[in-house]
């Protein structure tokens, strides 16, 4: 298996922080997501090796894991019990000056084992079945709501329960969802990066919700009632205060995106008027304008 050098995956340094991790993932995978990519027939190989990278940097046991074994980072554990059933073989069954088993370094070790040459069986060492990794692409209304999903990976549907305020870059782990163990050990974990987009009419940052709202020049001067639909196509009745200029923000508390596992809580909607200026005016009209900008002087 050819070595994935995570870190130049990311674009980030061994010494980045978390945060700067969590960063570099969602910078780039907004730039390589498949969707964005259709001319690019890698699109899908690399946005599969940016969520491996950030699956494994993000967390700091399988960091640590890939800082010290490299490419076989994922059985590092294997050969630390392997190593240490040969050194207990070797005092049960040692006699005279020798030894019946000889160590071998941590490369030959993975030869030998899962090379495909079969050279040692491992005897009676559990190993954890390989994990998989896959990505789930969701609507922000999606996101917004807790509903089950159906998806497949090598393979094999999986049907799983999505709770309402996941994040877009955010992993989760389905224990035991991976590849079998080997001789008994337990299976693999699935670790799933889901990726959820904004949309046309709302924009998501952390727990609250942006909108842009058009009003005409009218409404802005006088004020007036406006309906508002939200994410769910629910409506909102909200007054605008008379002289509202353009650009104008208002908050709606509790409005926003649901806070992840957190029922009954939500972060704000942001609300900013956009005034249009009314065009295709008539003779009328524009004489009542005159008369309102010589009133103003």
């Amino acid at each position: 298996m050819s070595f994935i050098d995570y870190y130049k995956v990311l674009g980030v340094d061994k010494k980045a922080t978390a945060e700067q991790i969590k960063n570099a993932y969602r910078k780039k995978a907004r730039k390589l997501h498949p969707d964005l990519n259709p001319d690019d027939k890698d699109a899908n190989k690399k946005f599969q090796q940016l969520n491996e990278a950030n699956e494994v940097l993000s967390d700091p046991e399988k960091k640590a894991k890939y800082d010290k074994y490299g490419k076989d980072w994922e059985r590092g554990e294997e050969y630390e019990k392997y190593q240490q059933s040969q050194q207990q073989q070797q005092r049960q069954y040692s006699s005279g000056g020798g030894t019946q088993f000889e160590g071998e370094d941590f490369s030959s070790f993975f030869e030998s084992m899962f090379g495909g040459q079969g050279r040692r069986s491992g005897g009676n060492v559990q190993f954890k079945g390989q994990d998989f990794n896959a990505g789930l692409n969701l609507t922000l209304k999606e996101a917004y709501t807790t509903h089950k999903q159906t998806f497949t990976v090598n393979g094999k549907n999986i049907r799983i329960t999505i709770p309402a305020g996941v994040e877009d870059g955010q992993v989760i782990k389905l224990a035991g969802q991976g590849s079998p163990g080997r001789n008994g050990g337990p299976n693999g974990d699935l670790y799933i990066t889901f990726s959820v987009a904004n949309t046309d009419t709302f924009k998501r940052v952390g727990n609250d919700l942006y909108t842009t709202k058009n009003i005409d020049l009218y409404t802005a001067v006088l004020g007036d009632e406006i309906t508002i639909t939200t994410i769910d196509n629910g409506t909102i009745k909200l007054k605008v205060a008379p002289e509202t200029q353009n650009n104008t923000k208002v908050r709606l508390k509790g409005k926003g995106f649901p806070l992840y596992k957190k029922e009954g809580k939500f972060g704000d909607l942001y609300i900013t008027y956009n005034v249009l200026i009314p065009t295709n005016l008539t003779d009328k009209q524009k004489e009542l304008f005159t008369e309102l900008k010589e009133l103003s002087k």
